[in-house]
């Protein structure tokens, strides 16, 4: 059973016991130009990759792919699931400034700033799924004996659905609070790293 998601774009790491569903994470890159924040922006507008949800390019992207592997075991009493397990493939897309040496310090700062928090956003979509592909499975484990496995396939279906079209509602909600806060959270990191800067912790 699969489910692809194109999370849109615009870290904090939840630690997962032994045995909980697994996370396969891959990066690619698209080269942006120009050496003003203008041009960046026209980049990132034109070469970003293009989300179908919105129909709009966006600064960085995740593709998700969810898989279930689920067994049946028959039984004189009907069918149990037998250790199902859930993983995520997920691709992270960023873009990469191909221009930043030729540009001001104030434009570099302001585009070190924008990458450090597109790429915390796309993780952090990549936290929501391992979060709820670990729900998937511990549901999934819990799902217990049935009259017979086409009723247990039956039941691990409508399980993933449920599940599944939650893991969508909270990708979207990420979105939606992350849009809400984005000029104070930027205004925010710029503050943060240039104090940074002056006090000699990360180079200028």
């Amino acid at each position: 059973m699969k489910r692809s998601l194109l999370a849109a774009a615009m870290v904090i790491y939840i630690g997962m016991p032994a045995g909980a569903a697994s996370v396969m994470k891959s990066y690619s890159y698209f080269t942006i130009s120009g050496k003003t924040l203008s041009e960046i922006e026209d980049q990132l507008s034109s070469r970003g990759p293009q989300v179908k949800s919105t129909g709009r390019r966006h600064p960085g992207a995740t593709q998700m792919e969810f898989t279930s592997r689920i067994g049946y075991a028959e039984e004189a009493k009907g069918c149990r699931i037998v250790d199902p397990r859930v993983t995520v493939k997920a691709k992270l897309i960023l873009p990469r400034w191909g221009q930043r040496a030729r540009a001001d310090g104030d434009t570099r700062l302001i585009w070190d700033t924008l990458s450090a928090d597109i790429k915390r956003h796309e993780e952090s979509h990549v936290v929501i799924a391992k979060n709820h592909a670990h729900e998937l499975e511990s549901a999934l484990k819990g799902l217990y004996r049935f009259k017979s496995c086409p009723a247990a396939q039956a039941a691990a279906k409508a399980l993933s659905e449920k599940i599944l079209a939650k893991h969508d509602r909270a990708q979207i909600q990420f979105d939606r609070i992350e849009g809400i806060n984005f000029e104070n959270r930027i205004i925010r990191l710029l503050r943060y790293r240039m104090e940074r800067i002056d006090a000699g912790k990360i180079p200028g």
